[in-house]
């Protein structure tokens, strides 16, 4: 019988294991921000003082939510420490900690277990070394993104009860106004100034396209970053009434499902207005009459192609095709030939601003009217004359005729 000599495996991980803490606080709290101080003192006694455990590092993010892994910037060097096979266990204090969604946290738990890297969560008593493990934190994960879930909906009905006690907070300041205080609006004049000129040139009839032209040329930067101003963004300071010194809450609203995705208010959501929140830079009449203004361009836009007076009276020049219209999601009015709207390359004549057409008929009108018998009378005698060979060479446009 042959002899069978048994090699035993190599040892999964050496005598000391290297040990990494992570730990996180949720608020920004003076009490909760002790707190997050504590554990790293805590961490680091407990860690040095057990048998076969060598400290690698602590590793803590302050004050931020479990509920987006992106955000964490000290968790993500903790995840590439342990790719680099610089740690061999990790301890935190629960998987509330760790993560609060049950997808990313077996996701990460599995990435770790496939770098020979283990999780011991204190609070719940699992460690992901055991057999069992994964059954566990898939329960305890899906405990804790309940519990997230729960801590976020608080959050949001707390906002609420502020909108609806018409105590107004705002996050950023439109432009022409300053945050001070944390939350009160403030005027900066000169942006001020830049404000009522956009309002003023609209009512004066200058398109919001035209206005952001001339201030990308000559007025100063956007308040968001950039060099030039965009039609929209003009259109937004028309419509936007913090700039008559009120505020109109839950312009956009937070989905109720996970996870939360936040969107436009278009009805879906409580909206609440309130008056005189802070100083206005427009009055209430200017802003009401470009209110008005804004309707009627917009009636006026929303007019089918083929009912305007434009409709099917231009021709592209270049192919013979017939101009469309078109109205962009800013409001952009503009004529274009069909085949180029198809095809770029089939066509290179491309769009047209309906403004721009405008202006040159009634150029055309005015030089017509002026000029009527420079340019006109020749015109209708050479069609005259036309219209006789026409019928010369046709004898039932003569039998018609006579």
């Amino acid at each position: 019988m042959a002899e069978v000599q048994v090699i035993p495996p190599k040892a999964a991980r050496p005598d000391t294991l290297r040990v990494a803490a992570y730990c996180r606080v949720s608020s920004d709290s003076a009490d909760q921000l002790h707190s997050y101080a504590a554990q790293i003192r805590a961490y680091t006694q407990a860690i040095n003082a057990h048998d076969g455990w060598d400290l690698v590092d602590i590793y803590a993010d302050e004050g931020l939510t479990g509920t987006r892994m992106d955000k964490r910037e000290d968790f993500n060097r903790l995840m590439a420490d342990c790719r680099k096979g610089k740690i061999d266990k990790i301890v935190v204090k629960s998987i509330s900690r760790f993560a609060r969604n049950t997808r990313d946290c077996l996701a990460t738990l599995r990435e770790l277990s496939s770098l020979g890297v283990t999780v011991k969560f204190e609070k719940e008593n699992i460690d992901t070394g055991t057999l069992t493990s994964e059954l566990m934190v898939s329960v305890s994960a899906s405990l804790a993104q309940e519990e997230s879930i729960s801590i976020s909906k608080n959050q949001r009905m707390s906002y609420q009860r502020r909108m609806e006690r018409g105590e107004f907070i705002t996050c950023s300041a439109p432009f022409g106004y300053q945050i001070v205080d944390g939350k009160n609006l403030a005027i900066v004049e000169d942006r001020a100034e830049i404000v009522k000129w956009i309002f003023a040139a609209y009512l004066k009839g200058y398109s919001s396209e035209w206005i952001a032209r001339e201030l990308s040329e000559n007025g100063p930067a956007p308040v968001h970053g950039g060099q030039k101003w965009h039609q929209q963004t003009i259109r937004k300071i028309l419509t936007n009434e913090k700039y008559i010194g009120d505020a109109l809450c839950q312009k956009t609203y937070t989905t109720n499902t996970f996870p939360y995705r936040r969107k436009d208010n278009h009805g879906e959501a409580d909206q609440y207005y309130v008056e005189h929140t802070h100083p206005a830079i427009i009055s209430y009449e200017d802003f009401q009459k470009v209110q008005e203004l804004l309707k009627r361009r917009a009636e006026r836009q929303s007019i089918p192609h083929d009912q305007t007076p434009l409709a099917r009276k231009i021709i592209c020049g270049q192919c013979g095709t017939l101009y469309m219209r078109r109205i962009s999601k800013a409001g952009y009015v503009s004529w274009v030939c069909r085949k180029h709207d198809r095809k770029a390359a089939d066509c290179p004549n491309g769009r047209i601003s309906e403004d721009s057409i405008h202006a040159a008929f009634l150029r055309i009108y005015r030089k017509l009217r002026t000029h009527d018998g420079i340019v006109l009378a020749p015109v209708l005698r050479q069609m005259d004359t036309l219209s006789d060979a026409l019928h010369r060479g046709n004898p039932a446009m003569l039998a018609v005729n006579t």
